[in-house]
């Protein structure tokens, strides 16, 4: 595995790589990997010949402070764990390397941003669109990865790569969870154990929501019943529970026959805040 820290390097490696005839695949990550990292590195490794791994704690995508300085930083531990997994360059940049300058462009997103995390994070999905876009135009790759549990992120992503005509194929690969539900996280590292043994009901809560769609309660009592869950838990602060159209992202009042249906939630534990997601199937 080579370890790449500039836009340069990458951009050599990828190039020869695609002038030899090979497949580049994408991991964009911020690091303090976990098995479902993992598993979007073995994906690329199975469709790709060349696995472009990036660890960029992205400084624009976080409207918290606080969150951008605790968020997990374990680079030689997560560069352990690449090689194995099938990953043949990892991608470490500097702050200055993605943002020689400050970037002005503004990115919207329009209805699939105005919900959810764009609502609850102003900016945010901003920040992942530029640097997502950067690492696009650096790394070239036929395909990029992304986990389902940032449903949200990944539907941005898709209206970004339609939008900029961005020549790749964007996979989205299944939640990995944790024996007892909860979906693995970078954040999950930062749960004292009374949190940590709290948090597998965000996970329980989601999956009674599920039953309940697939019976016909109405989308206001599925919502109203698992913020109501929630909230009995004294050391969970709910910060939004949302029954929507898997696609557009948008609250339903009623189902639509034929549309798979996406729950979401987030939700602060312990001072951590955690997201997660069940979709039904139509």
């Amino acid at each position: 595995m080579q370890i790449l820290t500039t836009a340069a390097g990458l951009q050599a490696y990828t190039e020869q790589a695609r002038r030899a005839g090979h497949r580049v695949g994408l991991v964009p990550t911020m690091g303090a990997l976990h098995a479902g990292h993992l598993q979007l590195v073995q994906a690329a490794r199975a469709e790709c010949n060349e696995v472009v791994t990036t660890i960029f704690v992205n400084p624009t995508q976080f409207n918290n402070a606080e969150d951008f300085r605790l968020y997990p930083r374990v680079p030689e531990a997560d560069a352990e764990l690449l090689g194995p997994a099938g990953c043949t360059a990892l991608f470490v940049p500097s702050v200055e390397e993605i943002y020689p300058q400050p970037a002005v462009l503004r990115f919207d997103f329009g209805a699939l941003e105005r919900v959810m995390e764009g609502a609850h994070r102003p900016g945010h999905f901003n920040g992942v669109a530029t640097v997502v876009s950067k690492i696009f135009h650096m790394a070239r790759p036929h395909r990029a990865y992304f986990g389902q549990k940032d449903w949200q992120q990944v539907a941005i992503i898709r209206q970004l790569v339609a939008d900029l005509s961005f020549d790749l194929e964007i996979v989205a690969c299944p939640t990995i969870r944790e024996a007892d539900g909860l979906a693995m996280s970078s954040r999950n590292r930062r749960l004292d154990a009374a949190a940590r043994a709290a948090a597998p009901l965000l996970y329980q809560v989601l999956v009674a929501a599920a039953a309940q769609v697939r019976q016909g309660v109405s989308p206001a009592q599925v919502q109203a019943e698992a913020e109501a869950t929630l909230a009995r838990e004294p050391l969970l602060t709910p910060e939004y529970v949302e029954v929507a159209d898997a696609q557009t992202l948008q609250p339903l009042v009623e189902y639509q026959p034929g549309r798979a249906v996406v729950l979401c939630l987030a939700a602060h534990l312990g001072g951590v805040r955690l997201i997660d997601n069940v979709v039904v199937d139509a």
